[in-house]
């Protein structure tokens, strides 16, 4: 009995610590001044978030923009297949012709898309959504293949740049909001990495 007092006794002091500690997070958050850096940084962050959430919505929904009515994800139609299908240069066309309509390339997309903006818009996990968005959009630059002049038809691809265009913009935008922290401005990030199993494994900031 008296080591189950001990053991409940160290737990409600651990429990307490643990609020402690994020009540902490949460005042600092809300004292620390905001930079005009930090705006422009956390400003970036929320519309790169809103670019992604609104892929997902439009693909699961079909708002009838890039995805019709009628032919969203959560209607039965593949968010993947139209696009991957018509892949026509790079050396990866047949992967990703195979890849077309998948399920599980659906929903890793679609979840991808999902997770990387809620995490942009929310502040939080920004290293995994920088490692996670980097792969998604390396993927989708090879599936468009820049460095093509034409594609296997024989048509001008339309390229205007054989190495830089926005899917590795938008890659180097997500690397540098994670490195620069920029959660912690008109974010969660304060209140995340206070977390202990945050504060235990770093590369989940």
């Amino acid at each position: 009995m008296a080591v189950q007092h001990i053991s409940a006794a160290r737990n409600a002091r651990t429990a307490r610590t643990s609020g402690t500690s994020l009540r902490r997070a949460a005042s600092a958050a809300a004292s620390a001044p905001v930079t005009a850096g930090g705006a422009a940084l956390a400003a970036a962050r929320i519309a790169l978030g809103a670019v992604f959430l609104w892929a997902f919505a439009d693909k699961a929904f079909g708002l009838g923009y890039s995805t019709a009515d009628g032919r969203a994800w959560f209607d039965g139609a593949s968010p993947t297949k139209g696009f991957l299908s018509h892949v026509a240069a790079g050396p990866l066309r047949g992967t990703f012709h195979a890849m077309a309509g998948q399920t599980w390339a659906d929903w890793l997309f679609m979840l991808g898309l999902l997770g990387i903006g809620l995490a942009l818009a929310g502040g939080v996990a920004l290293r995994i959504a920088a490692a996670g968005g980097t792969v998604l959009l390396a993927l989708m630059w090879a599936a468009e293949w820049p460095p093509a002049r034409h594609l296997a038809d024989g048509s001008a691809s339309g390229s205007t740049n054989p190495l830089l265009d926005y899917h590795v913009l938008y890659a180097l935008l997500l690397v540098a909001l994670a490195v620069t922290g920029a959660g912690r401005t008109w974010g969660l990030a304060r209140r995340w990495a206070a977390l202990p199993v945050v504060r235990d494994h770093t590369w989940l900031r």
